[in-house]
């Protein structure tokens, strides 16, 4: 996915500078903060005005929304007053969590950046490229998926899932072992790499050799402009911004995971007969089993 798309802004122009923000040069991460700190300002200044704050030269700002995906400030512009028009009515408990938020409001903003999360996910998951990853997956001979941390869990889901449905795929968050896993896949193998940033070397040195072995590649990363995306032969792009909690990956997870299951289901469709089989064949296994133990615990 990218973008830049010929003739299309990008649905949502906040979601795309918080995903790009670490690749910009240092002028542009400057206009970006800016739109990152008060879209609804940025969206009623002029070009001269943001360039005043800023002190930060017009050409650069023209420049700037040309590289994150608009023809130039004029479009920028109005895409952040629709987007902040979208936004309303505002924030019931606005900021960043703190380390003295009641419980409140815990549950209130963490409730919003995780919704806010997905639905930027699903407004900027491009179909198409989603299709293409299905293809894929669904007539791979095998499935690799990398991640570690908060990804690693999202990669575990991906192959439980994955694997209920009768698909082979393994997933690793030990380098070495997915580096020895990779190196044997080929042509006709899927090697999907999850990353936040895109910037993880236990993820991107896998990917790596999965490319080289010829295996299809698949990124899940906030970032579109990271190493990872740049491995990729497919790009599906996640959203969430994170707060001073950002160890805990709450949002970023959340849209990983929001991918995931669109992969999943994707697949199940391209698949039904044998996805239906495969799933009706668990459930009969696991009643099985967890009535043998419910009977073994009332006779004990």
């Amino acid at each position: 996915m990218t973008n830049e798309n010929e003739g299309a802004a990008p649905v949502n122009p906040i979601a795309t500078v918080r995903a790009v923000l670490p690749s910009l040069t240092p002028a542009a991460q400057t206009i970006a903060r800016l739109i990152l700190d008060d879209p609804a300002s940025v969206a009623r200044s002029t070009i001269t005005e943001v360039s005043a704050i800023s002190g930060i030269s017009e050409a650069t700002i023209v420049r700037t929304a040309r590289t994150l995906g608009f023809a130039g400030y004029s479009q920028l512009r109005f895409a952040l007053a629709a987007a902040v028009a979208r936004d309303t009515p505002e924030r019931l408990v606005p900021g960043d969590l703190s380390p003295d938020d009641p419980l409140t409001d815990v549950i209130a903003k963490v409730t919003r950046a995780e919704s806010q999360a997905l639905a930027d996910t699903a407004a900027q998951l491009d179909p198409d490229d989603l299709a293409s990853v299905v293809d894929a997956v669904a007539a791979a001979r095998r499935v690799d998926v990398y991640g570690v941390g908060a990804s690693g869990l999202v990669a575990m889901d991906m192959v439980q899932k994955l694997l209920r449905i009768g698909l082979p795929g393994h997933h690793f968050t030990d380098a070495h072992l997915a580096l020895t896993s990779a190196a044997l896949l080929r042509e006709g193998d899927v090697a999907v790499g999850v990353s936040c940033t895109g910037e993880t070397p236990d993820v991107l040195g896998p990917m790596r050799a999965a490319r080289r072995a010829g295996a299809t590649v698949v990124a899940i990363t906030n970032n579109p402009r990271s190493s990872l995306a740049g491995l990729a032969g497919h790009v599906l792009i996640s959203a969430g911004r994170e707060s001073a909690f950002r160890p805990g990956a709450l949002a970023s997870r959340i849209s990983q995971l929001l991918i995931v299951d669109c992969l999943f289901v994707g697949v199940a469709q391209r698949t039904f007969d044998a996805s239906d089989a495969a799933l009706r064949a668990t459930r009969v296994a696991l009643d099985d089993y967890l009535g043998d133990a419910h009977r073994r615990a009332r006779t004990a």
